[in-house]
């Protein structure tokens, strides 16, 4: 077994420092996540090189449409989320910690992730699926051997890590998403089974670190959606930086979650266009095709530098990083 990092003892219990849950862990017990046990007052990262999700994925799909456009990356995962979250996509593998013995999975070495995205072609490795904050001690050995190599590091996370994990990863990552499901501390505790401000407090962290960020937020009818809430989240995203790409994405009934309608088209229109007033360049409607809402478009121009259908790239017409039309400068990593 692996031991874990972020955790110290108090008498027959382990306080584990890597969420912002902080877990108070008694012996032979588990964290929130369900892959992190006290064993005898040494906390155990029960996840560690058990992958049980692994993928060659486009980037956008991340999504990250602002960092290396039309590149592979390796995607992989274990079981275990910090969140509880009623409308989660990827449950069966999220909510699983608790099973993560019984969990079909493969046991991987950090090497041999390494040399996989190597042998696909894959210009970086993205933590993803479940939350990749709890399978942090395997994560971040992959990630310092695949710095060593050239290949980047992803991590697409619901962004609760505490800040010593997050001084940790900004040493490793090159980009980040992070999820910012709403922009209130009510949503966040009746609905995922956290708090706001933490996940705040990251983005702009690692925005600062010069980790390359976008953000999503998936839309739900008459839970987050509305104009004041999205315009404050909009400000929000803008007060960190104007050109940090925001996606809005359509919610579809799901997991514990099945008693509301899938996002219309029409929401996320209106959601982008609160996000384009709020002051930021680059809003990105996701989980509907179609419409323009997946393309990059020059902040001073207006005129598409990026065309994509769903999660592929038509054309990149960026020069350097800049709009070949009027040579103004886009924000990302290219």
């Amino acid at each position: 077994m692996k031991e874990a990092r972020f955790y110290h003892a108090e008498g027959d219990t382990v306080v584990c420092g890597l969420c912002a849950h902080r877990c108070r862990i008694k012996n032979k017990r588990r964290g929130i996540c369900g892959v992190r046990e006290n064993n005898d007052g040494v906390l155990y990262a029960l996840a560690y090189g058990k992958v049980s999700a692994e993928h060659v994925d486009p980037i956008e799909k991340k999504p990250l449409f602002h960092f290396l456009p039309g590149s592979q990356t390796y995607s992989i995962a274990t079981v275990g989320c910090n969140f509880s979250c009623l409308h989660c996509q990827n449950y069966s593998l999220s909510q699983a910690g608790t099973q993560v013995q019984r969990i079909p999975h493969l046991r991987k070495e950090p090497a041999e992730i390494v040399a996989t995205a190597q042998q696909a072609g894959c210009r970086s490795i993205s933590y993803t699926y479940s939350e990749p904050t709890v399978f942090f001690e395997f994560a971040h050995e992959c990630a310092e051997l695949a710095r060593r190599q050239g290949i980047n590091n992803v991590f697409v996370s619901n962004g609760y890590m505490t800040p010593e994990a997050a001084v940790a990863l900004a040493e490793v990552l090159d980009a980040i998403n992070i999820d910012i499901k709403a922009f209130s501390e009510e949503f966040y505790a009746s609905t995922c089974g956290g708090s706001l401000q933490q996940v705040l407090d990251n983005v702009r962290y690692f925005w600062d670190r010069g980790v390359w960020v976008e953000a999503t937020t998936l839309v739900i009818p008459d839970l987050n959606d509305s104009d004041e809430e999205l315009q404050r989240l909009a400000s929000f995203i803008c007060s960190v930086d104007p050109g940090l790409p925001w996606h809005v994405s359509a919610f579809r009934p799901t997991y514990k979650m099945t008693d509301r309608q899938p996002t219309s088209s029409s929401a996320l229109k209106r959601a982008r266009e609160i996000g384009h007033s709020a002051g930021l360049k680059h809003v990105y409607i996701g989980n509907v095709h179609g419409g323009g809402g997946e393309d990059t478009l020059c902040s001073f121009c207006a005129r598409t530098v990026i065309s994509r259908h769903g999660f592929m790239v038509g054309k990149n017409l960026l020069v350097e990083g800049s709009c070949p039309f009027c040579r103004a400068e886009i924000s990302g990593v290219w």
